[in-house]
Order: structure tokens, then C-alpha cells, then sequence
């Protein structure tokens, strides 16, 4: 009899015990927790208990903790991104729309047929340099907001390649660019979005266009990697690496709203596959692989 009230008595001090470390450690997760969220500190919540379930919680706790801080470091890194793009835009903008008011101030105060046929040419290239810009918002609002499944068929990428250069090259002659264009003789093929493509393709040549430094190397290879190549002013590491991020510009205000190249990276890997962007010997190359 006393054996048995011995036993059921270290029992009850056992599980007591054993209360009493659980309740412990809950309260050490919970005021550590806190401290988390107001810190914002890397480091993780640890126990006194070695009790395996109050371990596997606090992990769980620490592993959500983790996503937490990336996800809120992504959101002021965006928030951040779209203060400094407002600015940009509202620039860009800003700078033809003035130009358009001074210019019909000075046709109202002119009855020179010839002088007002210069300044509604300013006007009219002025008021196309917004529409630009206006279309490049509109297209990626349209991109990031669509979550539908890609449709894809087999797309001839030379083809898709050749046509979309065709489409620019008035544009890159009035810059005095004459692409250097080298194509597999073997034909390429892959499951793509012939759109998306076409759409990576303009937003590369446009870049182009606007950065080049006078010279366009565009290759396709058989692997069918591709690979667009210019002279341009000289970028840091980290500058190449920022160039597809939403909203950057390698120079402020240049009638860009930093989004050709974040919106060529989304799609292409929408479409599974890879972009790179990489400076050497004055060059800049960007490449995707399909």
C-alpha cells in the first residue's frame, strides 16, 4: 500500500514538474514571439524546455518567423521602389506635359503659319513620349495582375526573333544601330507563349535602343540561348544586377519608367525559363535561356 501512495505520489511531483516546464517554455514562446515582432531581429526564439513537442513549436514559430521577415523585408523594399518610381514617373511626365502648355502659349501668341507648325511637331513628339511611357505602365499593371495559366504552343524563336528586329530597325537606323544579327541555321523550337516572347523580344531591342552605345550583337544559338550584346556607359556589379528590378533606371529621368526589362524577366520566367544581365570589357550582354 505505501508503494503504491510512494508511486502515485512521484507521479504527481512528476507531471507537476512537467506542467510546470511546458507552462515555462509556452511563456517563453509567447513573450519571445513578441519580442520578434517588435525587434525585427534575426536571431530565433529559443527554449529552456528539451520537452520534443515545445522544441518542434518554437521551430515551427522560428521557420514562420523567417517567411515573416522576408516577406516584410520585400514589402519595403517595394514600398521603397514605388516611393522612388513616383517620383521618375511623375518626372517623365511631367517634363513633355510642360513643354506641351509652353508650346501652345507660344502658338496663341503667333500667327505664323510656319511657327506653328514647328511647335505642334514639338507637341505632337512630345505628347508621343507620353503615351510611351503611359503604355509601359499600362502594360505591366496588366502583367503582374494577370494569374492565369500560361498558354503555350510550339513557337519557331528565330522567326519570332526575326520579325520582332524587322519592327525595329527604322528605329535603331535613325539611331545609326545596325544589328548584328547571328542566327542558328538549325531552327529552334519550343513550347512558348508566342506574345510573351515577342513582348521580351521589343522590350530587349527598346532597351537597346535607348542604352546602346551605338552598336546591337544579337545571336540565337542551337541550344537556343540568345543573347543581346551592346556597347554601353559603365555599370557596377551592383547596377547589373539591379537592372531587372521593378522600377530601376540606370539613369534618372531618361523618358523610362525602369520597367522593360522587370517585365521581360517575368515573363520568361513565367515561361520557365532564365534571363542574365552581365558587364565585361565595356559591354553589356543580357541572355535568356529558353
Amino acid at each position: 500500500m505505501e508503494l503504491c501512495f510512494a508511486a502515485a505520489v512521484a507521479v504527481i511531483i512528476f507531471l507537476s514538474v512537467k506542467i510546470y516546464l511546458l507552462k515555462k517554455s509556452a511563456h517563453e514562446i509567447a513573450d519571445r514571439f513578441a519580442d520578434k515582432l517588435k525587434t525585427d531581429t534575426n536571431t530565433v526564439i529559443d527554449i529552456s524546455s528539451r520537452d520534443r513537442d515545445m522544441m518542434y513549436l518554437a521551430d515551427s514559430i522560428n521557420k514562420q518567423l523567417k517567411v515573416l521577415r522576408s516577406e516584410h523585408l520585400q514589402y519595403h523594399q517595394g514600398n521603397t521602389e514605388l516611393k522612388n518610381a513616383i517620383t521618375n514617373i511623375s518626372h517623365d511626365i511631367r517634363t513633355p506635359l510642360t513643354a506641351i502648355y509652353g508650346y501652345l502659349d507660344m502658338i496663341q501668341q503667333t500667327d505664323d503659319p510656319g511657327k506653328q507648325a514647328k511647335y505642334i511637331a514639338v507637341m505632337k513628339e512630345r505628347a508621343e513620349l507620353m503615351k510611351q511611357l503611359t503604355e509601359e505602365l499600362f502594360r505591366y499593371s496588366v502583367i503582374v495582375s494577370d494569374e492565369s495559366d500560361v498558354v503555350t504552343e510550339n513557337v519557331n524563336v528565330g522567326q519570332v526573333l526575326e520579325d520582332s528586329i524587322m519592327g525595329y530597325f527604322a528605329a535603331l537606323s535613325e539611331k545609326g544601330i545596325v544589328p548584328d544579327v547571328h542566327l542558328t541555321e538549325q531552327p529552334v523550337f519550343r513550347e512558348l507563349n508566342r506574345e510573351y516572347l515577342a513582348r521580351i523580344f521589343s522590350n530587349l531591342l527598346n532597351n537597346a535602343l535607348k542604352y546602346s552605345g551605338g552598336d546591337l550583337e544579337i545571336t540565337l544559338s542551337a541550344d537556343g540561348s540568345i543573347t543581346f550584346s551592346n556597347m554601353a556607359k559603365e555599370l557596377s556589379k551592383v547596377e547589373t544586377e539591379q537592372l531587372f528590378d521593378r522600377f530601376y533606371t540606370v539613369e534618372a529621368a531618361h523618358h523610362s519608367t525602369g520597367l522593360g526589362l522587370y517585365i521581360a524577366r517575368t515573363l520568361v520566367e513565367r515561361m520557365n525559363g532564365t534571363i542574365t544581365a552581365e558587364y565585361s570589357g565595356s559591354r553589356l550582354t543580357i541572355t535568356i535561356k529558353l
